[in-house]
């Protein structure tokens, strides 16, 4: 992330996020990536607020988090610490997805006293793809599977026709019904709420280049990371990349799954993550193990 003193014109102050915040208990603070917002991380928040108290923000340039002038991908950062100060959170387990997943490494580096453990879900501290070229056809094709779904959510004809043929196709590997729920309840909105600031930000960070390995050993709280097999925009060797820097960390790789894999099989990984809390309860601030509850479907 850059570090270079403000730039005139560039937006590098707090700024107050909408956030959804459900249950009580423990704070869990869960950052959604790009595309995104405080709402698409509802696969996680909506199990996860049955015991603990989550925060899903809309980051800066996302959903309502509204801005009308460029930021740094420096500045969500201390948006988030912002956040914590005004929800009273003194420290809380931070789940990140993609783009939050960096966020919530930065965090555990800069704010260490603030994160008791750390999720980590298709990211890394030095991320990279394999996304093959985008094709005018591939625009298209998503572009017809989009509208379509957003109308007819999980239209199994839609999936078959368009959904397959469109860049889909490199975001999920199982084009289920459930899925595409997701995508049309979840994904359209959070695309559509996002700034050209945010785009902007991020692609400067790319840019720029990431690689924070050499620094993970600093982090000394247990970490969960999961990955899709077949990740095409954050590779799953990418994220596995962290475990020998990552003094504590578990390791799930999931078969036949992608970028968006927690729309994919949301029972197996919320199990995992269960089973996770389970053996570490410290990170939710308990002496001792909670039993998870049972999962159907």
């Amino acid at each position: 992330m850059p570090t270079s003193p403000t730039a005139g014109g560039v937006s590098r102050s707090p700024l107050p996020l909408n956030v959804l915040v459900q249950g009580q208990g423990y704070p869990v603070l869960c950052l959604h990536g790009h595309p995104g917002m405080g709402r698409s991380m509802s696969v996680f928040t909506d199990h996860l607020a049955t015991r603990y108290r989550t925060l899903a923000p809309d980051l800066r340039g996302y959903g309502k988090s509204r801005v009308s002038a460029p930021f740094e991908m420096e500045t969500h950062l201390a948006d988030l610490a912002a956040l914590l100060e005004a929800q009273a959170v003194e420290q809380c387990l931070v789940l990140g997805w993609s783009l939050g997943g960096i966020l919530a490494l930065e965090l555990a580096l800069r704010l260490p006293h603030r994160v008791s453990g750390l999720i980590l879900v298709a990211t890394s501290a030095r991320p990279w793809g394999n996304h093959p070229r985008v094709s005018w056809q591939d625009n298209a094709w998503t572009g017809l599977a989009s509208i379509v779904n957003r109308v007819y959510p999980g239209w199994q004809w839609n999936i078959d026709t368009f959904g397959q043929r469109s860049l889909y196709r490199y975001l999920i590997q199982q084009h289920t019904p459930q899925a595409y729920t997701y995508l049309a309840q979840q994904a359209m909105p959070a695309f559509l709420q996002t700034s050209r600031y945010a785009t902007q930000a991020l692609t400067q960070a790319i840019q720029n280049g990431y690689n924070r390995l050499a620094a993970l050993a600093a982090i000394q709280v247990p970490c969960l990371v999961l990955a899709g097999e077949c990740d095409r925009h954050i590779t799953a060797a990418s994220s596995q990349a962290m475990l020998d820097h990552l003094p504590q960390a578990e390791w799930h790789c999931y078969p036949n799954t992608a970028h968006l894999f927690p729309w994919e099989v949301p029972t197996t990984v919320l199990a995992d993550i269960d089973r996770w809390l389970h053996t570490h309860p410290q990170v939710v601030g308990q002496s001792r193990p909670y039993s998870p509850p049972m999962h159907s479907g």
